[in-house]
């Protein structure tokens, strides 16, 4: 008999949306000291930004650091503004999640994630609201796959084990998600993935 899990986990970024920091890097450039390819080694590709996600450096340090690094000319709400273009919707993903939503299915968010961006995926996409709860990295100073980020997300969804489907796109935080006994789904796509959830017994 097909034990059907009782809640999906989603991560967030290139699952539900896409981003690009070349995007940030080069818009970034356009008033600031360094080129785009600079500006990727100094801060996007830097512990900077992980500092950032961990939640070890608040927004207006991660700011002030950034500008410091790149000689970028503008304030902070520009720099948010500029930081918040990097992100696009997956509305195949989004859509079958609304569909888990509408039958009963509880769903979450989790993700290694910065409060800049969250705050600017909230304004910018209505669908972040729809969700039983959020576990993100710079609240728990935990990232994926560090298992205490998954401690977590097992407290925030009240399941274990094989009661809890989760997506993402990296293998190593699937792999985490498998140790535990989760039902770990790759996203590569998003006809493969909503495919492996009927699998699973969801109506998506």
């Amino acid at each position: 008999m097909l034990m059907i899990p009782k809640a999906v986990v989603f991560d967030l970024g290139k699952v539900l949306v896409d981003f690009d920091f070349q995007v940030f890097a080069r818009r970034l450039a356009k008033n600031a000291d360094l080129s785009s390819a600079e500006i990727m080694t100094q801060v996007v590709e830097s512990k900077l930004l992980e500092d950032y996600e961990y939640g070890r450096i608040s927004s207006a340090e991660f700011f002030e650091q950034a500008k410091r690094r790149s000689g970028y000319r503008g304030d902070y709400e520009s720099f948010r503004l500029v930081f918040g273009q990097i992100f696009s919707a997956i509305p195949e993903m989004i859509a079958g999640q609304q569909r888990l939503k509408a039958a009963g299915v509880p769903t979450f968010v989790f993700s290694n994630t910065s409060e800049i961006a969250i705050e600017t995926i909230q304004r910018q996409f209505e669908f972040y609201g729809g969700f039983e709860g959020y576990v993100l990295s710079y609240e728990h100073g935990f990232m994926k796959p560090e298992l205490g980020l998954y401690d977590v997300v097992e407290r925030v969804v009240g399941l274990k084990g094989g009661d809890i489907a989760y997506i993402d796109d990296r293998n190593d935080n699937v792999a985490t998600a498998l140790g535990r006994g989760w039902r770990g789904i790759r996203h590569v796509a998003p006809e493969t993935t909503l495919q492996e959830l009927r699998e699973n017994g969801l109506s998506v």
